[in-house]
C-alpha cells in the first residue's frame, strides 16, 4: 500500500480535482487544498483525501494547510503548485489591478507556497515540487500576453531554483499542458474589457474564435493528471514534462524552426480570416 502524500493547490476543479482523484485512486494520501473547501463534496467522500483551506496569496492559510497535512498524514512528499487562472485579452485593455492579480496568483502564489515548504523538504532531505506551467511558458499566442508573462516567469524561476535545491535531494518539475478541456475558457478566465477602445475589436473577435475552436478537439484534464503522476514517480531530476501531444509538437517546432517561421505558423492559425 502506497503511503506517500501529495499536496495539491487549486484542487476544487479542473486539473487539480482530476489529479487529486487520480492519485487517491492509486493509493496516495492527498491533501486537496482550495479557497473554499466547505463547498467541495465529491473529494470529501474519498477516504484518503482530506480537504484544507488554502489561498496562495495568503501566507497564514498556506502555513495552516501545510501544518495540517503534515499532522494528519505524517508527511508531505510532493507539492503540486496547480492554482492559477488566465487573464486574457488585448493588453491595452488590461487594468493595473488585473495584471497584478494575475501575477499574484500564477507567479507569487507559487513562490509563496514553495518558499514555505522548502524548509520542510530540506530537513527531510528530499521532496518533489511540481509546477503546473504551460507550453505557453516557452512560446506565445495572441491575446495571452499577461498570462504568457506569468508562465515564462514561472519557467525561468523553476529552472534557476533547481540548481539551488538539488543538493538537498529536492526535485523541481514543470508540467507543460497545451490546450485542455477545462473551465479555463469560462470560470477560470478573466477577460480584459474596455468598451471605449474599439480599434482591436475585429482582431480580437477573430483571434478569440480561432483559439476557442482549437479547444474543441483538445484532450481533457486527465492527460495532465497522468503527466503529474508520471513526474511525481520519476526519481530523476528531469525538469520539463509536456502534457499532451499538441504541447510536445508545438514545443518541438518552436525549438526546430527559426522564430520568424514559427511566428508565421501561429499567425496563420490564430489570425485566420483577419485582413490587416
Amino acid at each position: 500500500m502506497n503511503n506517500r502524500t501529495i499536496l495539491i493547490t487549486g484542487a476544487s476543479s479542473g486539473i487539480g480535482k482530476v489529479t487529486a482523484k487520480y492519485f487517491a485512486e492509486r493509493g496516495w494520501n492527498v491533501a486537496a487544498t482550495m479557497r473554499t473547501p466547505e463547498k467541495e463534496t465529491e473529494l470529501a467522500k474519498m477516504p484518503n483525501i482530506k480537504l484544507y483551506q488554502l489561498d496562495v496569496t495568503n501566507d497564514e492559510s498556506i502555513t495552516k494547510a501545510l501544518d495540517g497535512a503534515i499532522k494528519d498524514f505524517g508527511k508531505i512528499d510532493v507539492l503540486v503548485n496547480n492554482a492559477g487562472y488566465g487573464a486574457v485579452g488585448v493588453f491595452e485593455k488590461a487594468t493595473k489591478e488585473q495584471i497584478q492579480k494575475q501575477f499574484d496568483t500564477n507567479v507569487f502564489g507559487v513562490m509563496n507556497v514553495t518558499r514555505q515548504i522548502l524548509p520542510y523538504f530540506r530537513a527531510k532531505k528530499g521532496g518533489t515540487i511540481i509546477n503546473v506551467s504551460s507550453m505557453g511558458g516557452r512560446l506565445t499566442f495572441p491575446l495571452y500576453s499577461v498570462y504568457h508573462a506569468t508562465k515564462w516567469a514561472l519557467e525561468g524561476w523553476s529552472e534557476s531554483l533547481q540548481f539551488e535545491v538539488r543538493q538537498f535531494g529536492i526535485k523541481i518539475k514543470n508540467i507543460e499542458p497545451g490546450a485542455i478541456k477545462t473551465d479555463f475558457m469560462t470560470r477560470s478566465m478573466d477577460l480584459f474589457k474596455k468598451e471605449s477602445l474599439k480599434d482591436y475589436d475585429r482582431y480580437e473577435e477573430i483571434a478569440t474564435y480561432n483559439t476557442e475552436e482549437s479547444y474543441k478537439s483538445a484532450p481533457d484534464s486527465m492527460v495532465v493528471g497522468k503527466t503529474i503522476f508520471k513526474a511525481a514517480n520519476d526519481s530523476s531530476y528531469k525538469l520539463r514534462y509536456p502534457a499532451s501531444g499538441q504541447a510536445s509538437l508545438f514545443l518541438f517546432l518552436r525549438r526546430l524552426l527559426p522564430f520568424g517561421v514559427f511566428n508565421g505558423l501561429v499567425r496563420g492559425a490564430v489570425e485566420k480570416g483577419f485582413k490587416n
